[in-house]
């Protein structure tokens, strides 16, 4: 059964308000009088784990990397990771699914599977968080997002020929505590709390972190069919860093997160509750879906019928073990777990997985000389992962995904400094790879593979305004999800099939031309990735739906072009464009329709007494026919095909913020929005997600342009 969380946000709220728990260990001396110099010292405890971010031995690459801090995530409203990143440079969260909203994150035009999300530069996501696990991801105590581009964006990461995005959470150097209460249309709700306390001593932080959000389906043509899905997350997370002495410092991160999707019936309408959905399942289809057998019209079927919900919940943990052994050779011990369990209902087929993941590493940094740093180590990662359909077990066209996945991997980097201006880091990668799908209709082990992955990262500054950065690296991928290509699996009958034996081998190259005088910063930058046995969604002779391999390689070049201006000291401009160049094989694999040109234009206005936020993104038409859109309204009726050009659109989102300090007395504010301010969605526009095949069956991935209708929100924030 669907789980509840409409009561956690009161003990969410309670919890995290034990937050002063110490004494801050931060001092200041007074301000002299008005009109004289002022001379403020502000002495901040800062540990041995800190010292040696600020002396980069933490970070493993040079490359051009974006980065959003807490004011970006907030301009934006986001509750999510995907909220947070969709639509940045390079970056696009593709809505694949109507009922069930998985969202996939790509990377400079690569697909959902191909980015690594890390956490504190750690893996604690599976293979298969990466489908419904994004929206999932609390923005709440994020300190910042990392997002690196292309194959070998990090040493540590390999499997991420698309990039990576690490979200770093909020360290505790203050005693501290923020509270943000927001209600909205279309049942927007979220409570986000965060605290952070700082032992006397200064040796020990604590930081804990709350979210919960909520929202309700959404019906644009009002035929009892959600074009939107409900969806209600909960996440809590605590992080210790303690400095053992001067030398050494340990962390602990403990992570908790539910999900519950549900779309299709519509709540209310022709369904009072998830749970009566999934109980009225009786196996027997109806002769008819809609009124007049038309997707636009009323729904008449069973709600089971049309219904996908998904149940998630997540474990997560690491421990970090950081030591600075003589002012030249620091080492980082690290252990990361994570339990990503599935229980999940599409149209009557029944899928239970449950994924478990440990990772280790051991990394050391050593200066060398002035010139020449190295970072070399070893990490290890076991992933298991076990599903299970009911409905599918007597089909005897019928794969099961199970699988076991296990690399060993050795690395060694060089960053060599021969001029102030120029930077150069040489790296290069050995991972042992097994990946064994488990049934007994696949014996054997599918791959059995030594990977060698070279990258090469260099920085030149021309001077103090212009800087070049190129990069250039392999990686690889396991291809072992049928999810990667079909959310969800929707025919008894068929079954599905799995033919994978190749790793996917990824070749990379990035250029970028960066600018920034202070008040003008633009970066231009061209990439090229390219795909050798890309996994796609085939079928055989008999229709079988199989996930297999491309023959010939794929390929994706990208340019985008991003400009900031500050106008005045309190307005500044970013205007940016995209062009995504997808070679045929990799169009054909896509199940929706990637973004091939996007521009976007962000206003941000400040004030003692205001701050305001207007966004306003573009996207250019697109050919449907080139990734293999076909469909009709009505079942048998050829006259009724959906358009295959998608036209251009563009969203725009405006937020509105006002400080309440001089009437509290404390850091307070209120603020209001609207997202999709002109409401464009594909529904609104005539066209339905929903369609009928040219075998006449019922689909619900007939998307191009946005789901979510206007929504108008207003909360509440004040910090301790």
């Amino acid at each position: 059964m669907p789980f509840k969380l409409s009561l956690l946000p009161k003990a969410i709220i309670t919890s995290l308000s034990i937050t002063t728990l110490v004494p801050v260990a931060v001092g200041a001396q007074a301000n002299q009088s008005a009109g004289a110099d002022q001379s403020v010292e502000v002495i901040e405890v800062r540990s041995i784990r800190h010292k040696l971010e600020q002396a980069g031995r933490l970070k493993d690459v040079i490359q051009k990397t974006e980065v959003l801090d807490q004011v970006m995530i907030e301009n934006k409203n986001a509750l999510s990771l995907s909220d947070a990143i969709n639509n940045e440079p390079g970056v696009n969260v593709s809505n694949e699914c109507s009922m069930c909203g998985v969202k996939r994150v790509m990377l400079n035009g690569m697909k959902g599977e191909h980015t690594t999300i890390l956490v504190d530069d750690l893996p604690t996501h599976t293979l298969i968080s990466g489908f419904y696990a994004v929206d999932a991801i609390a923005t709440t105590g994020i300190d910042r997002i990392e997002v690196a581009r292309g194959a070998g964006a990090s040493l540590i990461a390999p499997e991420a020929i698309g990039g990576t995005v690490n979200i770093v959470t909020k360290q505790a150097y203050d005693n501290a505590a923020q509270f943000d209460v927001s209600k909205g249309s279309h049942g927007y709700t979220a409570y986000k709390a965060s605290a952070t306390g700082v032992s006397a001593s200064g040796t020990t932080g604590l930081t804990l972190i709350a979210q919960y959000d909520t929202q309700d389906q959404e019906d644009h043509d009002d035929n009892y069919v959600s074009e939107a899905p409900f969806h209600e997350n909960m996440s809590l997370t605590a992080l210790v860093s303690h400095d053992i002495n001067n030398s050494n410092n340990v962390q602990i991160r403990v992570s908790q997160v539910e999900s519950e999707i549900f779309g299709g019936p519509v709540l209310g309408k022709n369904a009072d509750s998830i749970g009566q959905v999934i109980a009225g399942y009786d196996g027997i289809e109806s002769e008819q879906l809609f009124a007049d057998d038309d997707v636009r019209q009323l729904w008449v079927a069973k709600p089971w019928e049309t219904a996908e919900w998904i149940d998630t919940s997540r474990e997560e943990a690491y421990l970090k073990w950081l030591t600075d052994i003589n002012g030249e050779l620091a080492s980082e011990f690290a252990v990361s777990y994570a339990k990503h369990d599935q229980d999940s209902f599409y149209e009557g087929i029944d899928y239970i997985a449950e994924d478990t993941m440990w990772y280790g590493r051991a990394k050391f940094d050593w200066q060398l000389n002035d010139q020449h740093f190295l970072t070399f180590g070893i990490d290890s990662r076991m992933e298991e992962m076990r599903s299970k359909t009911d409905a599918l077990e007597s089909v005897e066209a019928y794969v099961s995904d199970s699988f076991d996945y296990d690399t060993y991997g050795v690395f060694v980097q060089d960053t060599w400094t021969p001029l102030d201006d120029l930077e150069v880091a040489l790296a290069l990668r050995i991972d042992k790879v097994e990946a064994d799908f488990i049934d007994d209709k696949k014996p054997g082990t599918e791959i059995d593979e030594t990977f060698v992955a070279p990258r090469l990262d260099m920085r030149y500054d021309h001077n103090e305004n212009w800087t070049s950065r190129f990069s250039m690296g392999r990686g690889y991928r396991a291809p072992l999800s049928f999810f990667e290509t079909d959310h969800g699996i929707l025919d008894t009958a068929l079954g599905y099939l799995i033919d994978v034996d190749k790793l996917e081998e990824s070749l990379s190259a990035n250029y970028a031309l960066s600018f920034d005088n202070q008040r003008l910063a633009t970066t231009i930058s061209v990439a090229y990735s390219n795909v050798e046995n890309l996994a796609a969604l085939d079928e055989t002779d008999d229709g079988i739906p199989i996930l297999t391999q491309l023959d010939d390689d794929a390929s994706v070049t990208t340019f985008d072009l991003v400009v900031g201006y500050n106008i005045t000291e309190n307005l500044l401009i970013n205007a940016s464009f995209e062009h995504f160049d997808h070679n045929d094989e990799f169009k054909s694999s896509y199940a929706i329709a990637p973004v091939e040109d996007r521009a976007s234009l962000d206003i941000e206005w400040t004030t003692d007494y205001i701050h305001v936020f207007w966004s306003t993104v573009w996207f250019g038409s697109r050919d449907l026919t080139e990734y293999g859109y076909e469909g009709y309204n009505i079942l048998g009726d050829s006259s009724s095909i959906k358009p295959t050009d998608a036209p251009a659109y563009s969203v725009t989102d405006v937020r509105l913020k006002m400080p309440l300090k001089q009437w509290l007395g404390n850091d307070a504010s209120l603020y209001t929005g609207v997202s999709n301010l002109f409401e464009y969605t594909q529904i609104d526009e005539g066209e339905t997600p929903l369609f009928w095949d040219a075998d006449g069956g019922y689909d619900v991935g007939y998307i191009y342009g946005p789901l979510h209708g206007r929504e108008f929100y207003a909360g509440f924030e004040i910090k301790l």
